[in-house]
């Protein structure tokens, strides 16, 4: 057996020699095996992941807890594959609530500021003067308020936007209007004039953006989409949005990605489309919460941040 802690990093997505130094700097003894290089799998303590193959984890017999390498932890809650007894830990980094935070009020700015109207107007060579509005003319609503949804709601009300939230169940933040549940859904929709979904993809979110939750906002309301695509209904999106329902979308996730170019979303200038970009993991700050967790279970005490696998979260 190994003497110190080891950690396997298992993604084809990032960059293993950048994750491994944050790792090390945030931990100096724990030892990084990158995948398929693992070694002795009896040595493995502990597994950093993003979307693993089927079964690949279930050699490790020593393996103490599996961390999901991103903030949606839909995919690995239901790979029945995984080793049962294993809990299963997502991000709760601030570099990545910062990123997120940081593209939300990008957004937010952007419809605030009427940035597209401006930039017609450019195209046309045309002087439209609009005139600038007060932040708190504006009032945001974020339907998520998990930890990046929560970072977010505190970004936009110290920029002076009036901020509301949703999220399943009861929450309270500090100058924030909160709802919770179906019953309190319409009324939080009500004088939403920024609508921003940061909802995470389980079978009680599917489609629950449909035509009756964008009929029961304001007509004109903007829409920012940076959770999940299985979250919104798209057939029911692109009519409210040749209809005027919606006056315009900020897409960072779709149902099937990437979006296939065949989709009228790609023709509609009222639609901005970005690459599921919003936010990633930063290593640098993310390292610092994985390896406490780890030392966590070390000391028999219980992880952080654990997923629900029967919720998906």
């Amino acid at each position: 057996m190994n003497d110190n802690p080891c950690l396997l990093f298992m993604s084809s997505l990032d960059d293993p020699d950048e994750w491994t130094r944050a790792l090390h700097e945030a931990w100096p003894e724990i030892e990084v095996r990158v995948w398929p290089d693992v070694g002795n799998a009896d040595d493995i303590d502990f597994a950093l992941v993003w979307k693993p193959e089927p079964g690949a984890l279930r050699r490790f017999r020593n393996l103490r807890l599996i961390v999901n390498l991103g903030a949606g932890a839909d995919a690995i809650a239901a790979d029945s594959t995984l080793p049962e007894n294993v809990p299963i830990a997502r991000l709760a980094d601030t570099g990545q609530a910062e990123m997120m935070s940081g593209f939300v009020l990008l957004c937010v700015l952007q419809y605030h500021r009427e940035v597209q109207r401006l930039e017609v107007a450019k195209r046309a060579r045309r002087w439209d003067y609009v005139h600038p509005k007060a932040h708190a003319d504006t009032r945001v609503g974020l339907m998520g308020l998990g930890y990046l949804g929560v970072h977010a709601a505190n970004v936009l009300t110290d920029m002076g936007f009036r901020v509301s939230g949703w999220s399943r169940t009861p929450k309270v933040l500090p100058q924030v209007e909160t709802f919770a549940g179906l019953k309190e859904l319409s009324r939080f929709l009500a004088n939403i004039n920024i609508l921003v979904a940061m909802l995470p993809a389980t079978s009680e979110t599917y489609h629950i953006l449909d035509r009756e939750v964008f009929y029961a906002l304001p007509r004109g309301a903007k829409f920012i989409n940076v959770g999940r695509g299985s979250t919104v209904d798209e057939s029911a999106l692109l009519q409210a949005l040749l209809g005027g329902q919606i006056s315009a979308a900020t897409l960072d996730v779709f149902e099937t990605e990437p979006l296939p170019p065949e989709h009228p979303f790609w023709l509609m200038d009222q639609v901005t489309i970005t690459p599921h970009i919003a936010s990633v993991a930063v290593p640098e700050t993310a390292a610092r919460q994985i390896v406490a967790n780890c030392r966590r279970l070390l000391s028999d005490e219980s992880p952080e941040f654990v997923i629900d696998r029967a919720r998906g979260y």
